[in-house]
């Protein structure tokens, strides 16, 4: 099956303006996502789609795809599609364009993930998280069912430990999809649901509209920052100095 990596590269940002372009010891920081990106076994290939010139120019520059595409979609998977359009795929990888901390075996673990479960079409990721981070809600839990599938994705603690049992856990989701074409397709066609504005997560879509995501832990033992505010940048910077790589 032919896998492609997408990259959705949005300029604006209310929090932080500008992100994909945001230096990280010497390169921006879609560069450092595009690397590690291309460095996943699975992808024939890879590009970013971007609503800026800026950013298509940036990643020009230092030899990688960009494709411009519209500013008014609601959600990266939106613009993903627009995106491959015309391309060749079987299945398309939404690589998140604020993870440059995203090892690619990550990347590896969710595209094998559908590939296992050829009755999915959409599958992503997740990652066991420390009590620290329980109420944190800019920490998005997942949890699943006895097959990995995903039942609910939240801000909020999930589940409540109510009574801590033996297999008691809480996952973070980790933000890339890999989606067969006729799936993404069929995401897109659908107006944004209720859970989906409510949470401000776009993989409610999906759930809302009883379409089952398979979930995989990853192996990944690195740590990874999602970057959405200049404290997020200012910590991946510091993780990188420390002797992290990306």
């Amino acid at each position: 099956m032919l896998v492609i990596g997408v990259i959705p590269a949005r300029y604006g940002s209310t929090r932080l303006e500008g992100k994909p372009l945001a230096l990280i010891h010497g390169k921006p920081m879609i560069q450092h996502i595009y690397e590690n990106a291309r460095r996943a076994g699975t992808l024939a290939s890879v590009f970013v789609a971007t609503d800026d010139e800026r950013v298509r120019k940036a990643v020009a520059a230092f030899g990688g795809e960009a494709v411009m595409t519209s500013p008014d979609h609601n959600c990266g998977t939106e613009r993903i599609a627009e995106a491959v359009r015309g391309r060749d795929a079987d299945i398309v990888v939404n690589i998140q364009g604020d993870e440059p901390l995203m090892g690619p075996e990550i990347i590896d673990e969710c595209v094998r993930a559908l590939r296992d479960n050829p009755d999915i079409g959409l599958s992503t990721v997740m990652k066991r998280i420390p009590e620290t981070a329980f109420l944190d809600p800019s920490v998005v839990k997942v949890v699943c069912d006895a097959r990995g599938r995903a039942l609910y994705f939240s801000h909020s603690l999930i589940p409540y430990p109510r009574h801590r049992t033996a297999r008691f856990a809480v996952f973070e989701h980790i933000g890339v999809y890999a989606y067969t074409r006729d799936t993404l397709v069929r995401l897109c066609s659908m107006k944004p649901s209720t859970l989906e504005a409510i949470e401000g997560l776009e993989q409610l879509r999906a759930l809302e509209n009883g379409i089952s995501i398979q979930v995989v832990e990853t192996s990944f033992e690195g740590e990874l920052v999602s970057v959405d505010t200049a404290e997020d940048l200012e910590r991946v910077r510091a993780i990188l100095e420390n002797g992290a790589s990306a």
